[in-house]
């Protein structure tokens, strides 16, 4: 038996805190009946539905995935370009990545069918690292990459402070490698703050995020998270909120 709020948010209709409002508003049912009690717990046979649609339940799943440069991190693509979900044609759930990456991005990005991890995960508060590594044009000042580690000014406002590594310099083409640590989600977030800095992304991938890495795979490659790797990652962003 689980709780009716948790169940909804792990189908991926709601947020748990969403699924909360909708039974307080009267707009579940459970076996027909509306229930509007937090604390109701309901078992496997037990019919739910939402706003008047059956609830759909599934076991929850969670998966890595090394997305390539040149794919969208979405379910479907209205201008008909490869998205995440192409790679998991052999998968039955209804999954979805949890955050994204850019196009030009490639690295880690985890897929799951379980709304309420998602949630926990890209909530801002729950502060989860994400570790990049940066080609990027020239070879920059230390007082550059120290800015970065101290947050810089966006037109979105300040990002918050990083970590920054200068991995490797090539002064015959006159570029750099950098590793970036942030726990931030911008929108092309990386990208811009190395613009803002005046060395531009040549070539960006995500190396880890939270404590899971791209170690054993290559582009294009899935594999399933381990009980302990969800564990982990359920932890982490936990402990990230309380503080």
């Amino acid at each position: 038996m689980e709780r009716l709020q948790k169940i909804i948010a792990h189908a991926g209709v709601a947020s748990r805190r969403k699924a909360e409002e909708l039974i307080l508003e009267g707009k579940v049912t459970v076996n027909g009946n509306v229930v509007k009690e937090l604390g109701t717990k309901v078992g496997p046979s037990d019919k739910i539905e939402v706003n008047g649609i059956p609830l759909e339940r599934e076991e929850p799943v969670y998966f890595l995935f090394y997305k390539p440069r040149g794919v969208i991190s979405s379910v479907k693509d209205d201008k008909g370009r490869k998205v995440v979900t192409d790679y998991f044609h052999h998968i039955e759930q209804r999954i979805y990545p949890v955050g994204r990456l850019d196009f030009d991005t490639s690295g880690a990005l985890v897929l799951t069918n379980d709304g309420e991890f998602a949630n926990l995960l890209m909530h801002p508060s729950s502060e989860v690292e994400k570790v990049y590594v940066a080609k990027i044009k020239e070879i920059p000042l230390k007082e550059k990459l120290r800015s970065l580690e101290r947050g810089i000014r966006l037109e979105d406002g300040k990002t918050a402070p990083a970590k920054v590594k200068l991995l490797s310099i090539d002064k015959k083409k006159q570029t750099s490698i950098v590793e970036l640590t942030i726990h931030e989600g911008r929108n092309r977030q990386v990208r811009r703050m190395f613009e803002a800095i005046g060395h531009p992304v040549l070539k960006l991938k995500r190396e880890r995020y939270g404590t899971v890495t791209l170690h054993g795979l290559n582009a294009g490659e899935v594999r399933e998270l381990t009980p302990h790797e969800v564990k982990q990652l359920r932890t982490l962003a936990m402990e990230k909120r309380k503080k």
